[in-house]
């Protein structure tokens, strides 16, 4: 009768996994690539590598995985080059007709060269109008050097020796020879070098020169009037004019090497006044030529650019696709006859009629004689898991799998998640202003979801926006238990009627630490108001919430070993359920759940029973009289029964499962029966606790071993684990004591100050530590705890997590990794 009722439920979509099943493809070669691409855009196929032995160089289609390679490689140089060029993406692509691949790996390798041809042309046209415009510079400043030391008698300028430093310019630099060439004197006497360097490494540059020379020259210095933007980086540089007065031949040579080392340019600079004009007017000349040609090459460039940033989001895809889909091809085999590709994977079982339409499309698409064949068939090993989640519950499905990914068609906590992981952060946030601004954030997230989806988000916020939805409950739930604590950035209001409580005498006034009488019914919803400030507001805050946290923790566990029962059952194993879900409640039960029957006794009572010395002396001595700590009839001896309860409960988990399996495989072996306890050999292998053991390498004495571990940690934790629901207590009333800090000593002393400065620094001061403190740290806080009890405290007790993920073949998932 249960088992009719339970199997008459509605299937719960993420309570298991999708069922799956594992299929093979047989494609005919004409179909396969077009196959696989419809398979794609179904996404419902995960394939299975049948060429895991083989590098990816000895795969069938591995040079059409290069030049898929070749073309994103290609492409990613277009996208940098638009970026640099500063264009905007195209928000509306034009809509253009299909091309085949082998036409747009021409035309990428037309549009390379040519913006390649470009870049290097433009390159050489800023080099060159870089050394003219250093040259205008150089002649511009090292004037004046040369003028202050031309009363000092120079018997020589070896102006023709200062080396233009670029082949392009080789008939200025002939000019300047013959010009200067004229003014020679003898070889002895004072030399210079005039040139340009950058300004970052002229102090380096000074020193090198006066300890190579012995301090035997002369060094002057200038900053240009102008940056000069560097060809590579297209950064702009500031350049410094230096001019090196110098004696002798070997100081000339140490000279040269130096700013050849240290990358200054120099250039020969006349002493003649009408040359230097000339020069100059030849260089301004060239300089404005160069700059008309520099613009029109630019315009030029980027209108090539813009041309292929129309195009370039379409052929990212196109060609992110083709490689996925020969990758996948690269994962099939051939059949004997090598005309057709054999394929294996998972795929869901509601997604069979969907792939088959997609293959009967590809065949008469590509319009092969031969249809493909699609058949399901057995596996040994263990199918994907796979849950079909929506924006709202992907994130607590993924709080999940980070701790592990669910076993195949277990229990999946993230059913109960999506409600107690919320409401856990909130018992230890619980404060209804800090929940609104929480609640706000989301809000703000939610509505601009839209937006924030198609952008690239930093690490941060792109956390913060997957968690948006659990950002919005966990405020909800925040809001509710700070309704609860009556608490409101720490201040209690009077939200739901006035206080139970009033002052014994009319002197009493406000002061709320002595001297309060109960007048009228208890405050309707939450923690009357009257607590805050009272001699005994802390005392009765640590009860109520120590309490609580251990009713919450019990009632978490047991929902654990409630689903263990539930994983039995599905798997049908029969001997989880009797000799581990059964004494797992005795054992738990019997002791925490009647600490908790207590806890709730004394609270409907109103007694005076120590709950501490009940627990203790239950263990040291469970047949002494109670007396006053007595809170109903018959409780000794239920002590006493729960007690023995208990004790039974270890060795029923730790016995008798070791040696039925130790009994069923030995019967399996002699052939003497099969079937025992309603369970298959499938079922057996498959069992949640059993490791899946087969009966030919069974070793008793590593399940016996298994089984007494996993018996001690629960026994164990079952104490630890309770013990650790009191963080809910401690970040709660933490929560609540910096909240009363900031607000009492921080805004409210400010606020006593008759000045407005002060008040402003006290308000300010307060923002800033709810904002950073409270609104973050406290919160990240929170959330690390919360998901700490539901990692270790609640799915320890049913969850294994071994799992693995579906991960069909989908053209959406593609991503920019995958080029």
């Amino acid at each position: 009768m249960e088992r009719r009722f339970v199997d008459n439920l509605p299937p719960m979509d993420l309570m298991r996994s999708e069922k799956m099943t594992s299929v093979q493809l047989i494609i005919p070669v004409e179909s396969a690539h077009r196959a696989v691409s419809y398979l794609g855009e179904v996404g419902l196929l995960q394939f299975r590598d049948l060429n895991a032995d083989k590098s990816p160089f000895q795969r069938t289609f591995v040079n059409q995985v290069k030049r898929c390679a070749e073309m994103s490689r290609k492409l990613r140089f277009f996208k940098d080059q638009i970026s640099k060029a500063s264009l905007l993406s195209s928000a509306h692509p034009v809509i253009q007709s299909d091309i085949e691949l082998e036409e747009l790996e021409r035309r990428l390798a037309e549009h390379e060269n040519e913006l390649m041809e470009m870049n290097a042309n433009g390159e050489k046209l800023r080099l060159s109008y870089n050394e003219l415009l250093e040259f205008k510079l150089v002649l511009q400043k090292a004037v004046g050097f040369l003028v202050s030391s031309g009363s000092h008698a120079v018997s020589e300028r070896e102006l023709d020796e200062n080396v233009y430093s670029k082949d392009d310019y080789v008939e200025t630099a002939s000019l300047l020879e013959q010009e200067m060439r004229s003014g020679r004197s003898d070889q002895s006497g004072l030399r210079f070098i005039s040139g340009i360097i950058c300004k970052s490494k002229v102090l380096r540059f000074e020193r090198i020169l006066f300890r190579a020379t012995r301090g035997n020259m002369l060094f002057n210095q200038a900053s240009a009037d102008e940056e000069i933007m560097d060809p590579v980086s297209s950064e702009m540089v500031e350049k410094t004019v230096f001019v090196v007065f110098f004696s002798g031949e070997q100081a000339k040579t140490k000279i040269l090497k130096i700013c050849e080392a240290f990358g200054a340019n120099f250039y020969p600079v006349p002493e003649d006044i009408t040359k230097q004009r000339q020069i100059t007017r030849e260089v301004s000349s060239r300089l404005g030529e160069l700059e008309a040609t520099l613009d029109a090459g630019m315009r030029h460039r980027n209108k090539a650019l813009a041309s292929i940033n129309i195009h370039l989001a379409k052929w990212i895809s196109m060609v992110r696709r083709e490689k996925a889909v020969y990758d996948i091809l690269n994962m099939l085999n051939f059949d004997v006859t090598k005309k057709c590709l054999v394929g294996e994977g998972w795929c869901p079982i509601f997604a069979k009629n969907q792939i088959q339409a997609a293959l009967q499309r590809a065949t008469f698409d590509s319009n092969s004689q031969v249809g493909i064949i699609f058949h399901v068939m057995d596996a040994v090993e263990s199918p994907p898991t796979y849950f079909r989640t929506n924006k709202f519950t992907n994130a607590f499905q993924e709080i999940v799998d980070a701790y592990g990914v669910a076993r195949y068609q277990e229990a999946n906590p993230s059913v109960y998640t999506v409600v107690t992981f919320p409401f856990l952060f909130a018992v230890m946030f619980g404060d209804w202003g800090h929940g609104i601004c929480l609640l706000l954030g989301a809000l703000v997230l939610i509505a601009r979801e839209s937006k924030l989806g198609t952008r690239k988000l930093g690490s941060f916020m792109e956390m913060l926006y997957g968690g948006r939805y659990v950002l919005l409950l966990m405020s909800l739930f925040s809001i509710y238990c700070g309704l609860i604590y009556n608490e409101f950035f720490s201040v209690p209001f009077h939200i739901f009627g006035g206080s139970a409580y009033k002052c014994r005498e009319t002197s009493c006034g406000d002061a709320k630490t002595t001297g309060l009488v109960k007048y009228q019914d208890p405050y309707p919803f939450g923690v009357d108001p009257s607590w805050r400030g009272s001699r005994s507001e802390l005392p009765f805050l640590n009860s109520l919430k120590m309490k609580m946290s251990i009713l919450l923790g019990v009632a978490q566990m047991n929902l654990g070993i409630i689903l263990s029962y539930f994983n039995g059952r599905f798997f049908g194993s029969s001997l989880d359920i009797r000799y581990q879900f059964v004494p797992q409640m005795i054992f738990l039960n019997s002791l925490f759940g009647y600490l908790s029957l207590l806890i709730i006794t004394k609270w409907c009572t109103g007694s005076q029973a120590d709950l501490y010395h009940v627990i203790i002396y239950m263990f040291l001595s469970p047949t002494d009289d109670l007396g006053e700590n007595q809170l109903f009839w018959g409780q000794r001896p239920l002590q006493i029964i729960l007690l023995l309860l208990a004790l039974i409960a270890v060795p029923w988990m730790l016995f008798p499962k070791p040696f039925i399996l130790k009994r069923l495989h030995t019967e399996r072996f002699q052939g003497r029966t099969y079937g025992i306890l309603g369970t298959s050999e499938m079922d057996l292998e498959v069992e949640p606790d059993s490791e899946r053991l087969h009966y030919e390498d069974f070793n008793f004495s590593e399940v016996f071993v298994h089984q007494m571990i996993h018996s001690i940690e629960f026994v164990l934790g079952a104490v630890s684990n309770t013990a650790s629901y009191l963080r809910l207590w401690a970040l709660s009333l933490a929560h609540s004591e910096l909240s009363t800090v900031f607000y009492e000593k921080v805004l409210l002393l400010a606020w006593g100050y008759d000045n407005i400065i002060i008040r402003l620094v006290g308000l300010a001061v307060f923002a800033f530590a709810t904002a950073f403190i409270l609104l973050m740290m406290e919160t990240l806080s929170a959330f690390l705890h919360a998901l700490r009890l539901h990692w270790v405290e609640f799915q320890n007790k049913f969850y294994h997590g071994d799992g693995y993920k579906f991960r069909p073949f989908s053209f959406t998932t593609l991503t920019e990794d995958e080029d």
